[in-house]
């Protein structure tokens, strides 16, 4: 198995947290592993196992151009010697951006589809295509979203709640796994906030609500900060990007954890958090994205 790396948690300092009474930490999961960072370990965890178990030698999974979850899964991929194939959105684009020449460059195949047809991606007559094409191999959904990633998201906020005091945890989402898994793994302890990347990210509410417990439901998607959309950005969040890392030394990603620190401190700035409480952010990594 690829190796893990404990993160440090990270205070920030700012008139504007003491204002309003508020304390935020981060907890830099950024570091756990040089490649397979942030949420894309936890989510590929158990996937990564299985397919080890099942004797698989070739990874096969679907991704945009600038997908974390392609980035991740080529680099386990190398680490682990097998085999990769990234079905990617969209035509080719020359010369290659960072995360898809990073995925060539360990290997991956990339096998680009039109929207279109990507989103066929989980319909069983396009994934029998797929293995008609290319042979056996080990299925991983887009941004490695199944049950097996939502165990491991849940086992990670089950020690994140053990280890740190918080009263509201605040993390970004794209296809919304990792905030299911979190939301398993708190189990009502804490409030939970996913940012939507996505622009019109409000179905993400039933996405996830489908993979959760009923029960539970002290959890919300905000999506007042996409920015235009997945993969796009205004000249005011790269501006944000260099303040915070100027201020706090803070490296933040221009497709997710950008939006979603955005958008805490905005909520901070708006009164929308309880004086007194502490608001634990969660940096999932990507920050291959910055290149």
């Amino acid at each position: 198995m690829i190796n893990y790396s404990k993160t440090p948690i990270q205070e920030l300092e700012s008139q504007l947290f003491e204002r309003h009474g508020i304390r935020v930490l981060v907890k830099r999961e950024d570091l756990n592993h040089p490649f397979v960072s942030g949420n894309k370990w936890w989510k590929l965890k158990y996937n990564l196992e299985e397919a080890v178990r099942l004797d698989h030698d070739v990874l096969l999974t679907f991704g945009g151009a600038y997908s974390n979850h392609i980035f991740a899964t080529a680099a386990a991929g190398r680490e682990l010697g097998l085999k990769t194939i990234g079905i990617i959105r969209g035509e080719e684009v020359l010369p290659l951006n960072h995360t898809l020449a990073f995925a060539k460059s360990c290997g991956m195949k990339l096998h680009y589809i039109s929207r279109e047809v990507y989103r066929k991606k989980t319909k069983p007559g396009f994934i029998e295509q797929l293995f008609n094409e290319f042979g056996n191999f080990y299925l991983i959904p887009e941004g490695g979203t199944n049950d097996l990633a939502i165990k491991g998201c849940a086992e990670f906020a089950n020690q994140l709640r053990l280890e740190i005091s918080f009263d509201y945890l605040c993390l970004s989402i794209g296809t919304g796994g990792t905030m299911a898994g979190i939301i398993e793994g708190m189990n009502s302890s804490k409030n939970l906030i996913g940012f939507s990347s996505l622009k019109g990210g409000e179905f993400l509410v039933e996405e996830i609500r489908g993979m959760t417990s009923p029960e539970i439901t002290n959890w919300s998607v905000n999506s007042d900060y996409h920015f235009g959309g997945y993969g796009k950005a205004t000249s005011e969040l790269k501006n944000f990007i260099t303040k915070i890392n100027d201020i706090h030394q803070l490296p933040l990603d221009i497709v997710y954890t950008s939006k979603m620190f955005f958008g805490v401190l905005d909520l901070i700035t708006k009164g929308y958090f309880k004086k007194g409480s502490t608001v634990l952010v969660l940096h999932t990594g990507g920050l291959q994205g910055i290149k």
